[in-house]
């Protein structure tokens, strides 16, 4: 009995001790699979003063252009520019043969004579009752028709010479001396430098910040570290719906003709008073189809060996403008919040986390394309 009582005790410690030694396994176990620490990059939420502005890309254009040509053909006889010339309105440029139009209008002028010197012999007749009225009338009209076809006659031969619409600077020579310019056919183009006009587009967001008047800065690499004064002359009244954008029409002073047409460009239209927002890198926001989120740091008081025990805490917040590298934050944050800027994708509510900055997402309002 003793010995059955004994191997009974020993198999029940046994039993005991087994289940105790599982649950502390498991206790590990579970312990080794929680949050793991995770290293990320932070920084901090700051209050900053933003000047409400529109930024955006367009085209530049000349105030004025034209393709210079003549509804009729005929050959070259005269060119009176050089390419790349300055003219002034008015200007002589081109010249066709228009002989075979001169002889008609002599034609023309020889019939007018003789239909004048009919009209005053009949009207000496009709005062002496050898004509009826009708006659003179008659001969009446026949000047009237004459001196009207010596005026069309004399228009055609005008469209003969190619002259400038307005002041300006010429493109190219598309024409030699004595060859054969058909109707339609480009002389030269025409383009008035300055002012130059340029076209942009605004997004729908930003239609309040537009108006009529309000004046800007031109920039554009093609004339670097300079800056060009831009106004908004007219507004498009109504949005492309497939962009949902309103496109808007500013002029630049162009002074030298430094600016030239089809040259790309950056606008920047201010709009009201300064704002203070707080601020984050744009790499700190996850955009998400259920809102926008960041991850906060926590300090929890001293950890393991005395350092600084930090988690993550994933916050919903609502953005605002963006400015470069940097969103405003209209809700969700206060300034001086510390915030997780890489390394989002591992990290849930109460990751440990250690924070590493050696290496900084872009935070600048107005970054700089830089080759490396």
């Amino acid at each position: 009995m003793i010995i059955m009582l004994v191997i009974a005790a020993v198999l029940i410690g046994a039993v005991t001790w087994f289940h105790l030694f599982k649950d502390r396994m498991i206790g590990n176990y579970m312990k080794s699979m929680a949050n793991p620490t995770q290293t990320v990059s932070t920084a901090k939420a700051t209050l900053e003063t933003w000047q409400p502005t529109v930024q955006a890309l367009g085209t530049l254009r000349a105030s004025q252009q034209a393709s210079l040509s003549t509804p009729v053909g005929a050959l070259v006889t005269a060119i009176r520019f050089d390419s790349g010339q300055h003219v002034r309105a008015g200007q002589e440029l081109v010249a066709l043969d228009p002989a075979p139009l001169q002889a008609q209008l002599h034609q023309l002028q020889a019939q007018l004579q003789l239909a004048q010197l009919n009209l005053k012999r009949d009207r000496a007749q009709l005062a002496a009752q050898a004509v009826s009225q009708a006659v003179v009338d008659t001969d009446e009209a026949t000047v009237q028709a004459d001196q009207a076809g010596i005026a069309a006659q004399q228009a055609l031969i005008a469209q003969h010479i190619i002259s400038a619409p307005f002041s300006g600077r010429l493109g190219l020579r598309q024409v030699d001396l004595g060859q054969y310019l058909p109707p339609g056919g480009v002389a030269v183009t025409l383009q008035k430098l300055d002012p130059m006009l340029i076209d942009f587009n605004v997004p729908q967001s930003q239609i309040d910040m537009i108006r009529v008047g309000m004046t800007g800065e031109l920039t554009t690499n093609a004339v670097p570290g300079k800056t060009f004064t831009a106004k908004v002359l007219a507004i498009e009244p109504q949005l492309d719906t497939a962009t949902r954008n309103l496109t808007v029409r500013a002029e630049v002073r162009n002074p030298g003709e430094k600016l030239l047409p089809g040259v790309f460009a950056s606008v920047r239209l201010q709009q009201g008073a300064p704002r203070q927002y707080i601020t984050l890198p744009n790499a700190a926001v996850t955009y998400n189809p259920f809102g926008e989120t960041v991850y906060v740091i926590k300090d929890e008081g001293k950890g393991a060996g005395g350092k600084p025990h930090l988690v993550a805490e994933q916050r919903f917040i609502t953005t605002g403008p963006q400015r470069g590298d940097q969103v405003a934050v209209l809700k969700g944050l206060k300034a001086g919040d510390t915030v997780v800027t890489s390394g989002q994708l591992k990290l849930r509510n109460g990751t440990p986390v250690v924070v590493d900055n050696s290496v900084e997402p872009s935070n600048s309002p107005d970054p700089k394309v830089q080759d490396n």
